[in-house]
């Protein structure tokens, strides 16, 4: 599958290993590598002008994360978009998201959800699409979950945001064009705010369930 010269940025110093990780699974949830194409060890280590060996080790990470599908020899697929694992994705972020939730609102200082409810205004900025806001709207939901999230739940979420990002991204970014949806954006994550300072669990749950609940709808949407 031909990829357009630039799409893939190559790699220039650090750990090659780790940079190619980070690149690919870049492509990958950016849609650069699309779902279901498959690529061979020495078409993406051509992309990034690195040898195989850390594109080897690169991948199984990538397919520890569900983003790769290694196939017998030298190639891997992107895993395809799929139904049941979207919903099996948002089934257990509904198990754990609002249970930590419950107990974060009342752990969270005054100051960060000033803090917060800044970043959650600028997500509603006409001139920033869903790719420009997606790293600032993952550290938003880690902050408010942070003050009461042990090691362990900060690694199943973020492996169930990872996996959950190339839907939320296509999703979303069909809705970019209309001014109406930015604008819906930064009041649906003042809301949170709003819901985390009345530092009651129930109003709390219920605003990330209802939260969850429509990005689940959005993401679907980008199946079809």
């Amino acid at each position: 599958m031909a990829t357009p010269r630039g799409a893939v940025q190559p790699i220039t110093s650090r750990s090659v290993v780790d940079q190619a990780t980070d690149e690919l699974r870049r492509s990958i949830l950016a849609g650069t590598l699309a779902p279901g194409g498959e690529y061979s060890l020495r078409e993406l280590a051509g992309m990034l002008e690195i040898s195989f060996i850390p594109i080897r080790e690169a991948l199984r990470s990538l397919e520890s994360e569900g983003l790769v599908i290694m196939r017998p020899g030298r190639s891997a697929v992107v895993a395809p978009l799929d139904l049941e694992d979207l919903h099996g994705i948002y089934r257990l972020r509904r198990t754990l998201e609002p249970e930590i939730a419950r107990r974060s609102c009342r752990l969270l200082t005054d100051e960060e959800l000033d803090r917060l409810d800044a970043q959650a205004l600028d997500f509603g900025a006409r001139e920033h699409g869903m790719a420009d806001i997606y790293d600032g709207h993952h550290d938003f939901h880690l902050a408010l979950l942070a003050p009461a999230a042990t090691a362990w739940d900060i690694r199943l979420l973020t492996t169930l945001w990872r996996a959950g990002e190339r839907y939320i991204r296509i999703g979303f970014g069909q809705l970019d064009p209309d001014p109406a949806e930015h604008e819906r954006r930064g009041k649906a994550h003042t809301g949170l705010v709003a819901a985390f300072r009345t530092r009651d669990p129930d109003t709390v749950a219920a605003a990330v369930e209802e939260h969850l609940a429509r990005n689940e709808k959005i993401a679907v949407s980008a199946l079809s």
